[in-house]
């Protein structure tokens, strides 16, 4: 292999040589079989008159040795039908044929060179050399074993020995003359016969990338409910869940949005039917499809709910402007549900199924960046006596404890808001009202209504500061305000109730 060839193409070519020989052997193997009609050959020449010092037996054994010799050869062709010896005994048997017919003085001198020649067709530099080397051998073996009979046949030549040198100058100079000619009649080929394999490697594996393009596009089309395939080049959209693929023109001059989007466009819930048509504009596809290769955009069906559309660029040019883009749709209606579930979820206490800290920070953050509204009330709510209840009466009663408060809060928040557990026994609830004590009567209500099965009452301790009690006051501000209102509040419940907070731990 040669340095500037990569292994793949020196696979692809060895690839070839391999297959090339079975083919070779193969019709090597029928000239064997065909060349056993020499014996017949010679003896109907034997009978004209034209091989006079040959005889009748020499016929049967040319005809007999090489029905062996193809015998053999197609047995290793069965066995081994591109190995280099398959092809090699080829090449001898037809050389010891030669040898055979010139001792017996059939002389035939164009056939010598005839093995080379058929050697080339192996494209093997190797098997080629061994050819003319073999050849050369044979040809001097057999122009040593006739030289008596040829020299006593010539007068010119006073003894075989005469003959011989005479001969093999004459063949080793053909034999040069043989080898370089087909030495680079050889190169030329397999240069040639390479860049075919290179060259049709290239178009295969083009085909293979066209192959598995089309099987993505077909894919896509069983997976999404609409795929349109958008070429800017020559201004075309086509459907490729139509049964036929017919290219629609898009008049880019006029036209804004495909066909496609147009007939989805009535079924897009009203408040977002701006928004889709800014999304799938054609005229900004392109820009915003720059140097990437996918863009998506979620809208509501008013029928089938959620669905994604999305542009996939399949063809750009250097720049990254995409040439073809491929655009889909896809309902995703239940993903959103499961989403919508995973994310109320996180944003849910376990315990109590109220929203979590974690939400309440989520909503704070809005509330800092949009400003506060004038009916906005932050409460701050803390059960008191939970550490009596699970030291008296074990852990399920405080989770009943924790439970009951947290049922006493969402009833009496209702719609006005949202109540929130950011702690173990603490809550916190944002509400929009004018009257705030109406939502702590609605609490203290509640809890004097409570009934659970391992306490029977239920007290909290309820704090809250109102945006219209503190102007300019930021979210920070009232939840401090809050909170030491619940901490006033906790301070009178423990008082009137004769309790000591620091003893009790609560």
């Amino acid at each position: 292999m040669n340095k500037t060839e990569t292994p793949s193409e020196y696979s692809s070519y060895d690839r070839f040589l391999h297959e090339n020989r079975i083919k070779i052997n193969h019709y090597l193997n029928i000239v064997l079989l065909c060349f056993t009609a020499a014996g017949p050959a010679i003896a109907f020449g034997i009978y004209a008159g034209v091989f006079p010092d040959v005889g009748y037996m020499t016929c049967v054994n040319i005809s007999m040795t090489l029905l062996l010799l193809s015998v053999v050869h197609f047995i290793l062709m069965k066995f081994i039908p591109g190995s280099v010896a398959t092809s090699v005994f080829a090449l001898v048997a037809l050389n010891l044929l030669l040898v055979y017919m010139f001792c017996s003085h059939v002389s035939i001198y164009l056939t010598w060179f005839l093995i080379p020649l058929l050697s080339l067709m192996f494209c093997d530099k190797k098997i080629y050399i061994f050819a003319i080397a073999s050849n050369y051998i044979f040809m001097m073996i057999a122009t040593w074993l006739a030289a008596p009979y040829y020299a006593a046949m010539q007068s010119r030549y006073a003894t075989p020995l005469a003959f011989f040198v005479d001969r093999a100058g004459g063949f080793t100079i053909e034999t040069l003359v043989m080898f370089v000619s087909g030495y680079a009649l050889g190169r030329v080929s397999v240069r040639y016969m390479r860049e075919l394999i290179s060259n049709y490697r290239q178009i295969r594996q083009h085909e293979e990338q066209i192959q598995e393009r089309m099987s993505i596009l077909d894919s896509m089309a069983e997976i999404y409910d609409n795929v349109n395939l958008i070429n800017f080049v020559d201004n075309t959209e086509m459907s490729l869940r139509e049964d036929k693929l017919v290219p629609k023109q898009i008049n880019m001059s006029v036209q804004t949005h495909t066909a496609m989007t147009r007939k989805l466009k009535d079924h897009v819930m009203p408040d977002q039917v701006e928004d889709f048509l800014n999304y799938t504009n054609l005229r900004t596809i392109r820009a915003r499809l720059s140097h990437k290769k996918i863009i998506s955009a979620d809208f509501i069906d008013i029928v089938n709910g959620w669905f994604r559309a999305q542009y996939i660029s399949v063809d750009s040019t250097i720049d990254g402007i995409p040439n073809v883009v491929i655009y889909t749709t896809r309902n995703i209606d239940e993903e959103k549900r499961r989403e919508e579930h995973l994310i109320r979820i996180s944003l849910t206490d376990e315990l109590t199924r109220l929203f979590n800290r974690r939400c309440y920070e989520e909503d704070i953050a809005i509330y800092r960046e949009k400003g506060l509204d004038p009916d906005f009330v932050l409460l701050s709510i803390d059960v008191n006596g939970l550490k009596t209840a699970n030291d008296t009466k074990g852990h399920a009663a405080g989770d009943e404890l924790i439970k009951g408060a947290a049922d006493c809060l969402a009833a009496s928040v209702g719609s006005h808001g949202k109540a929130y557990r950011t702690g173990g026994d603490e809550f916190l609830a944002i509400v929009h009202t004018d009257d705030p004590g109406a939502i702590l009567d609605n609490i203290r209500e509640k809890t004097e209504q409570w009934h659970g099965m391992y306490l029977d009452e239920i007290s909290m301790s309820v704090g809250y500061a109102a945006c219209r009690d503190h102007p300019g006051a930021s979210i920070d501000d009232l939840e401090k305000a809050a909170d030491a209102s619940m901490y006033a509040e906790k301070e009178r419940y423990y008082r009137e109730k004769g309790l000591d907070r620091r003893k009790s731990g609560q």
